[in-house]
């Protein structure tokens, strides 16, 4: 039976649902395929607090508004002065470490049980993001992509550990290293994700996974993540602090500059390996 969501909590990028024990955070700027800039961060910080601090919430599902889960990192956000270096690149270290790392850790270690209901695609930091969850289930037309390497980056967001340690080493190099779109078929198959849901059945068995998950014993779920983040995790802080070391790297690179540009200007990167 579908949950009957009241709408808790609603800022300029976030809406927060509540149904009950079930909590819903939901991605909203829907007219950019709710692509992650500055705004959202604070957003979906604020999101968390509220669910990770609120003991009446017991399981929480992260989802998209529109056609997409998430389309990564905003790049027009990128050329804020406010995010840029001294020698004016964009300090994608500082902006890794204060917008996107905090969101990421605490749902992957909060003490409740987080669903990722991907309805469109999940890219960049947006697939980061989705890994995030316990659980990842997707409709049929979704899709999951490292796009980093198309605009001469490295994955980053904790993806470099989220996704080998779903899929293991090959497939998460064939991720980083072509940069090509994996259909939700194709992830089922590889592991990505847990399960499929047909369109017509989205909304009904989304809430049923959810609706069972905040009926559970939550502290046994607690106590699973803690021994699973133990086991696949346990170096996830050093990881992000390397990805964010070595995504600096890439943003002094004549390649970065290239691919953002090509990316903006809707044509083919021209990278020359420098």
């Amino acid at each position: 039976m579908p949950l009957s969501y009241d709408l808790a909590a609603s800022s300029e990028t976030v809406n927060l649902w509540r149904a009950g024990a079930a909590a819903k955070i939901e991605l909203n700027r829907p007219d950019s395929l709710n692509s992650w800039n500055t705004q959202l961060s604070h957003d979906l910080w604020a999101a968390f607090e509220q669910v990770r601090d609120d003991d009446e919430v017991r399981a929480v599902v992260l989802t998209g508004a529109g056609r997409a889960f998430c389309s990564g990192a905003d790049l027009k956000d990128m050329g804020s002065r406010a995010w840029l270096t001294e020698d004016g690149s964009p300090d994608l270290r500082r902006s890794l470490r204060e917008r996107y790392h905090p969101v990421l850790t605490g749902l992957r270690r909060m003490d409740k049980p987080v669903l990722s209901a991907v309805n469109g695609p999940a890219v960049g930091v947006g697939l980061s993001l989705a890994l995030t969850a316990d659980l990842v289930v997707a409709r049929p037309s979704a899709y999951f992509l490292l796009a980093f390497v198309n605009i001469g980056l490295v994955p980053d967001g904790g993806s470099s550990a989220f996704v080998p340690a779903r899929i293991g080493v090959a497939r998460a190099a064939e991720m980083a290293m072509l940069g090509e779109r994996v259909s939700a078929e194709a992830a089922l198959a590889w592991g990505l994700i847990n399960r499929i849901i047909d369109d017509a059945d989205w909304d009904a068995e989304v809430d049923d996974l959810v609706a069972r998950l905040a009926s559970g014993p939550t502290r046994s779920y607690a106590g699973s993540k803690r021994q699973l983040n133990a086991w696949a995790y346990e170096r996830l802080d050093d990881q992000l602090e390397l990805e964010a070391a070595i995504q600096q790297e890439m943003a002094g690179s004549a390649d970065f500059a290239e691919g953002v540009s090509a990316f903006l200007q809707k044509r083919a990167a021209a990278f020359t390996g420098r």
